[in-house]
């Protein structure tokens, strides 16, 4: 399977995260976006007319979604990750995709210099991080340690974590939302992680 892929964007780190968490082998192809604009040249267009990325090439798959590519990835290599309570995955991966416009735009806005507002983004972002954080700390109580109930983390807890992980670098705090602290953690501890920029690697003890 080949990537096209940019070690900073999110999106990219989902699917990144995923395969390592599947053992799936990826062959990266990475693009210098930003500052480099590789995604607007003429040959990446060609593939992906959108200029977006990740692009996940699987055989005869081309997909450009990365969302759709980390479905894709689940239903092809297991599918414990891609939970039978569609509605609720549905909902989730709406959160996602959310939180990207929101935490991850801040981010790139802060660390990176994209375009955009970023006190309008972080606004955002904090109103969804408190319902997340509600959310988790209610499924705590009752033994849910995953966005979805179940014994297994799906596709939607790493589509939020990756920008989650990495909000403080576009200006917002996890400090007094600990069930999200706790539940990152349990994301850090999965077989296979991988990390990013700005997204640490597990410790023996957090202290959390």
């Amino acid at each position: 399977m080949i990537l096209y892929d940019a070690h900073h964007l999110a999106p990219c780190y989902a699917v990144r995260l995923l395969a390592g968490c599947l053992g799936a082998t990826l062959d990266l192809k990475p693009l210098d976006v930003y500052p480099g604009h590789a995604n607007q040249t003429e040959a990446f267009l060609a593939l992906n007319p959108l200029g977006t990325l990740p692009v996940l090439v699987d055989g005869p798959c081309l997909i450009t979604d990365w969302l759709e590519a980390l479905a894709h990835l689940a239903l092809t290599h297991d599918r414990a990750w891609f939970p039978a309570e569609h509605a609720a995955l549905i909902g989730w991966l709406g959160m996602a995709r959310d939180l990207g416009a929101s935490a991850g735009a801040a981010r790139l806005i802060d660390t990176f210099g994209a375009p955009g507002d970023a006190a309008a983004a972080r606004a955002q972002a904090n109103a969804l991080l408190d319902e997340v954080e509600r959310r988790m700390w209610f499924g705590e109580r009752i033994g849910q340690d995953w966005l979805i109930e179940g014994p297994h983390p799906s596709i939607a807890d790493l589509a939020c974590f990756v920008f989650i992980a990495p909000c403080e670098d576009g200006g917002l705090s996890l400090r007094d939302r600990p069930a999200l602290r706790r539940w990152c953690d349990r994301v850090r501890f999965l077989p296979g992680f991988v990390s990013m920029s700005g997204v640490f690697p597990p410790m023996a003890n957090t202290g959390r």
